[in-house]
């Protein structure tokens, strides 16, 4: 194989920074025309396409973020040696970008991003929002995951694959009630004004079901979508809130809140949606798969296309 050219190589690094190849040529004092020559033997000598046209506008392709990524690390290493050489070393760090669901328990992104917190070599970047938000970031290679207890919807251009990386069993959780026997799970629905989550969770609507096969009718003081408003409720005892122990797990080992049971047949699945990608993050293999051996896993199934 032919040695890369890095000329071609900054000159696609400033396309890419232009936002435009017309722009990037002004930029560098050359004609577009050249500019596109350029680009077109980079192309060809890396065998891959690096930009998809949408109208007037250049976006990256897979391969593209890759081009970029590893023209970065290549700009980068050019910086080190020189600052090596004056005495002022910097570490390269590879960026992992991760997308979470707006109402996901922070708890449990906080445990899947554990395993790499305290690295030295990966920048985080974590970015919240809805799941139509963030499945587009997934399709335009802006992050490499998604966390979500959510399946996004399926059609045939669908391209990525769920894993199952933890399940947990709902609890009854409320403020410690007077010493001495706590009262029977029943009794405690049948009493205690309640947070549940809305309609438009799954659990919701387990959680009613529940409540009519075990003849209680529950008095419902709040309904939120967010887990971590839930928790908050909660903690400042608005009701006893209807969630995943990993959400209130601080309060629980804090005393500030008490597991008063499980509900029965209820459960909260938590997902990791990585793209099909030709080239994917090896650093999201890691990370799923440290997620899915992880103390209190139950089971272990992947959902792919």
């Amino acid at each position: 194989m032919a040695e890369l050219n890095y000329h071609h190589l900054r000159y696609f690094h400033a396309i890419v920074e232009a936002g435009a190849l017309t722009k990037a040529a002004a930029r560098l004092n050359v004609s577009p025309s050249a500019l596109s020559v350029q680009l077109q033997q980079l192309e060809a000598q890396l065998g891959h396409k690096l930009f998809d046209r949408i109208g007037r506008q250049l976006v990256l392709t897979e391969a593209g973020r890759i081009a970029l990524e590893s023209a970065e690390t290549i700009f980068d290493a050019g910086q080190e040696l020189v600052s090596a050489l004056k005495g002022v070393g910097e570490t390269k760090r590879t960026a992992m970008r991760i997308g979470a669901l707006a109402t996901l328990s922070r708890n449990f992104q906080v445990a899947f991003l554990k395993p790499i917190v305290a690295r030295q070599d990966i920048h985080i970047v974590v970015r919240s929002g809805g799941m139509r938000e963030l499945m587009s970031m997934l399709d335009a290679h802006h992050i490499d995951v998604l966390l979500t207890n959510t399946l996004p919807p399926r059609d045939e251009t669908s391209s990525w694959t769920a894993h199952l990386i933890g399940e947990q069993a709902i609890s009854l959780v409320g403020p410690p009630g007077a010493k001495g026997r706590k009262p029977s799970l029943q009794t405690v629905l049948a009493r205690e004004p309640l947070i549940v989550p809305t309609r438009e969770n799954h659990l919701r609507g387990d959680f009613e079901a529940l409540a009519e096969r075990l003849g209680v009718e529950v008095k419902i003081a709040a309904e939120v979508d967010d887990m971590a408003m839930l928790r908050l409720l909660t903690r400042e005892g608005f009701g006893f809130g209807v969630a995943p122990r990993v959400v209130v797990r601080d309060e629980l080992d804090a005393g500030v809140l008490t597991e008063y049971g499980v509900l029965p047949g209820l459960k909260e699945s938590f997902f990791a949606i990585s793209p099909t990608r030709r080239f994917p993050n090896p650093i999201v293999g890691s990370l799923v798969k440290a997620a899915a051996s992880s103390p209190g896993r139950q089971g272990r199934r992947d959902r792919a296309p």
